[in-house]
């Protein structure tokens, strides 16, 4: 029924998001909240999926994502629930990527994902995603200043992931910092934030 909702982001928790549109504020289960800042005007792209327990929203920041989900939950044994966990745990390219591949022993890394859901997986999917994959990869980044990419590297080395740097990355551009300590501490602040 909706595509997608166009609203300030009221609320962020761990495994969603409330989106106000015009004084409704809905509950949105997303595989990346906390790319979400309070007060942001945002474009959420939705899927609702109705079951008898009742309807719920699931939301993504790309039309690309949730057509991702959209083929996970095509898989036998994934539900919503599976399919949004799975992409939490890692960006949609590199999933969809190794999907491609065949990567059934990566695969069973995500969470609720065992060597046989890996394989109906790989069987439902390996084929399917070659134009998602061709798009990332032609996909190109702004560029970073080198003051921005040293406070990105100096993050990675202090411990995080490369999935956890590249969620608060855009923040990090859209800031007016000068140096590479400044950004180090915005992003350790955006960070932490969670």
């Amino acid at each position: 029924m909706y595509e997608y909702l166009d609203g300030t982001i009221a609320f962020i928790r761990p495994n969603y998001i409330v989106v106000d549109v015009t004084g409704i504020g809905y509950k949105v289960f997303s595989p990346t909240p906390f790319a979400y800042e309070e007060g942001q005007k945002a474009r959420v792209f939705i899927e609702q999926i109705v079951r008898d327990t009742g309807i719920t929203l699931y939301g993504f920041q790309s039309a690309d994502d949730k057509e991702l989900f959209l083929k996970l939950l095509s898989v036998s044994g994934i539900g919503p629930k599976s399919a949004l966990a799975i992409m939490a745990a890692e960006n949609s390219n590199s999933l969809a990527e190794a999907i491609e591949k065949g990567e059934v022993k990566y695969l069973t890394h995500f969470p609720g994902v065992g060597k046989k859901t890996a394989s109906q997986i790989v069987l439902d999917l390996k084929g399917k995603l070659g134009d998602f994959v061709k798009k990332a990869n032609s996909t190109v980044l702004p560029e970073v200043s080198p003051e921005l990419n040293d406070a990105l590297l100096a993050l990675l080395a202090l411990g995080y992931t490369k999935k956890e740097v590249d969620r608060i990355t855009p923040a990090l551009v859209k800031e007016d910092k000068t140096t590479a300590d400044q950004y180090i501490k915005k992003g350790l602040a955006l960070l932490l934030k969670k």
